[in-house]
């Protein structure tokens, strides 16, 4: 849910929130955000060990992380500074990387839709890694058991899975995620 827009808000209103507080910067906009539910952090938690060890396995190069990590990207249109925090984001430019978080575009951002994420995660976040050059993006939705998977390759056109399915990862090749395992943590099974 955003803040009544009054201003356009900036990194340093993110930073001056008061401790425990959550919110993300788009455009100017600061957006709260909810405690995750245990069923969003288990998807979560499954989908972050089964890339690092398909990382770590192959000597990859790429780093996995999990929110709460910052990523700052810029907005094209009026050179102001967003700041998100992806549910897993994928860097595999380590120049990105410091202690406060990525500085630039995440190779693979994923996002677990909450009810109150929803319309931020498929509309102005899709835009915004759109715009930001994000190789690829998944939109893993747990009400609708559905995978959307935007790729940066495809022209950004989305391909839309299902939980009983295996999601090919586009950035690694011979890396599929099978979502009947993700499907348990939502009683599917």
């Amino acid at each position: 849910m955003p803040l009544p827009k009054q201003k356009d808000y900036t990194i340093e209103d993110i930073y001056a929130l008061p401790d425990g507080e959550r919110a993300e910067l788009i455009d100017g906009q600061i957006y709260y955000m909810a405690p995750p539910t245990r069923t969003h952090q288990r998807i979560v938690t499954e989908l972050t060990v089964v890339i690092h060890e398909y990382i770590k396995k192959n000597h990859g190069k790429c780093e996995v992380n999990v929110s709460p990590f910052a990523v700052f990207l810029d907005s094209l249109k009026d050179k102001t500074q967003n700041y998100v925090e992806p549910d897993i984001s994928v860097i595999c430019d380590n120049e990105k990387l410091d202690d406060k978080g990525c500085h630039g575009s995440p190779d693979w951002v994923i996002e677990v839709v909450s009810p109150s994420s929803r319309r931020l995660d498929y509309g102005r976040k899709q835009a915004l890694y759109l715009e930001n050059a994000v190789k690829e993006y998944w939109v893993v939705d747990a009400a609708r058991q559905t995978v959307t998977v935007y790729n940066l390759m495809d022209d950004w056109i989305p391909s839309i899975y299902g939980f009983a399915d295996k999601v090919r990862a586009g950035l690694f090749e011979g890396l599929e995620i099978d979502f009947t395992e993700i499907k348990k943590f939502v009683g599917g099974e």
